[in-house]
């Protein structure tokens, strides 16, 4: 039996024509059973098939999962709510980017999926580029094997203009060094979030994506020599 029902689709349809707090309280309920409950239940039964690849994995579906509210403080756009549900499942959670993870949105658009590590730190961002640099062939054949491009595509990420040496020296031939995020980003229509095998369907990307989060896993904690 699938989690979710089209009922999830529709709520966010409808929400984002009625995004005010009178209209969701209304449909508080609905929310709860047609959303809440069974995105929870998805990244618990993501979190408990990860744990045997990773032991230190220690985090429950809360500290995953984003909350619905916007931050609207500095926002022009004064919506309260997200029109999506988010969840970064990492050894941090939602609370640090910096730990290459697996993050999946569930809207009426589509699902996006996003493997890697968005957020590195200055040391972070340079231990990754350390690794790169002293184990090209690998990154190679991780990042360009016809599993990963077929599946997650090109790493992406913003790039600095200017790199610290020897950095510099080797961007030319690892143009990828000047990255200073390294991430996929795929997105599969909304309809698969109606899967039966929706959390099998995923568990396919987080395996495809496993050396790659390794690799900068092992970057940034120094366990790549």
């Amino acid at each position: 039996m699938a989690l979710f029902t089209t009922d999830f689709l529709h709520f966010f349809e409808e929400l984002s024509q009625n995004n005010h707090k009178d209209w969701f309280h209304q449909n508080k309920r609905r929310y709860e059973n047609a959303v809440k409950r069974p995105f929870e239940t998805l990244v618990g039964e993501l979190i408990e098939k990860i744990r045997p690849y990773d032991p230190d994995l220690l985090i429950t579906p809360k500290d995953a999962i984003l909350r619905i509210n916007r931050d609207i403080r500095f926002s022009q756009d004064k919506a309260p709510y997200n029109t999506y549900v988010t969840a970064f499942i990492s050894r941090g959670g939602r609370k640090d980017k910096s730990i290459p993870g697996f993050f999946i949105r569930l809207s009426p658009d589509m699902l996006g999926i996003m493997t890697g590590c968005y957020g590195p730190d200055k040391a972070q961002l340079n231990l990754i580029r350390e690794a790169i640099l002293q184990q090209p062939d690998r990154w190679h054949s991780i990042s360009t094997a016809p599993s990963f491009r077929e599946k997650l595509g090109d790493v992406k990420g913003e790039t600095n203009k200017r790199l610290p040496a020897p950095f510099a020296e080797a961007s030319d031939r690892l143009p990828i060094l000047a990255n200073k995020q390294f991430y996929t980003l795929t997105e599969l229509p909304a309809q698969s979030i109606l899967s039966e095998m929706l959390s099998d369907d995923l568990m396919e990307y987080w395996h495809t994506a496993y050396p790659f989060n390794q690799f900068l896993l092992n970057a940034i904690t120094q366990q790549y020599v």
